[in-house]
């Protein structure tokens, strides 16, 4: 074996066990936060935090039942707004965009993307909670519908361009219509993957706080739409800075809720992955 040879086997096997020590680390590391909000959370969940109302500061016991409730209520508006959106905007990119106003259309979704989630709640906070004087759900899912359209949007362009361009062609030799053509060929050949798409979106947007401070609030009660509505993610941040030791264990009971939110909505995604891919070239 020459030299040359033996310090590229050297070079290769040095570079190699970097990676693979970088690669333990970072799986280390999020065991590590992991387990470690688990340990606190799982000690911390009982039957009452699910059950009764938030208590008062400086008083123990209670639960977070209007937390999680008004979290899937704001979820749910925001889904509501920006899912079909979002993937009417990724079925316009995808089937009839053009050059110009179509790379602006994907400009201004990846910019919208990469734009601070405090941004948006600020900018939700001037354009619905000023001029209804008060925060609301229907705020906080206006500001998270922001954030999920472009991500929708974005996905279902992608799997949708992944469709063979035979099958469009076959569906308009047939006589079917353009929207035909896509209703009934290319959506359904791309399914899977738009659907995969919007679950882990909507996962994206269901741990965000900084928009909901600025619009839906905090309340100790289950009020309605119109009103301050407490989500989980805010109901961590007040709890989580609170000086009260009950508090503190509710703040980690309801990161650990989140958290099984975030994976059963993981989890949901790779099971219609694992059917099988839908576009195949």
């Amino acid at each position: 074996m020459t030299l040359r040879n033996r310090w590229r086997k050297i070079l290769s096997y040095m570079m190699l066990s970097l990676t693979g020590v970088c690669a333990v680390v970072a799986v280390a590391t999020l065991f590590l936060i992991l387990g470690y909000l688990v340990y606190n959370g799982w000690r911390s969940i009982d039957w009452n935090f699910f059950t009764q109302l938030s208590k008062p500061a400086g008083e123990a016991g209670g639960g977070m039942k209007n937390a999680i409730v008004g979290s899937f209520q704001i979820i749910l508006l925001a889904t509501a707004i920006g899912l079909p959106v979002g993937f009417l905007a990724g079925v316009y990119l995808a089937e009839f965009g053009g050059k110009t106003f179509a790379f602006l259309v994907r400009y201004m979704a990846d910019l919208l993307n990469g734009v601070p989630s405090i941004v948006i709640g600020i900018f939700a906070y001037a354009v619905v909670v000023v001029p209804m004087h008060g925060n609301s759900a229907w705020a906080g899912g206006l500001a998270l519908s922001l954030i999920l359209i472009p991500i929708t949007a974005r996905s279902t362009e992608q799997f949708m361009t992944s469709v063979p361009q035979t099958l469009r062609e076959g569906a308009l030799a047939l006589g079917a219509s353009k929207w035909k053509t896509i209703a009934t060929v290319v959506v359904p050949a791309a399914y899977r993957g738009i659907a995969t798409g919007m679950i882990l979106g909507v996962a994206r947007i269901a741990g965000e706080t900084a928009p909901l401070l600025f619009t839906s609030g905090n309340s100790d009660n289950m009020n309605g739409l119109n009103q301050p509505t407490a989500s989980l993610p805010v109901m961590i941040f007040y709890r989580a800075l609170s000086p009260y030791d009950d508090w503190h264990r509710q703040a980690w009971a309801a990161g650990m809720v989140l958290l099984l939110l975030v994976l059963f909505a993981n989890i949901a995604a790779r099971l219609i992955l694992s059917r099988g891919i839908a576009v195949q070239k």
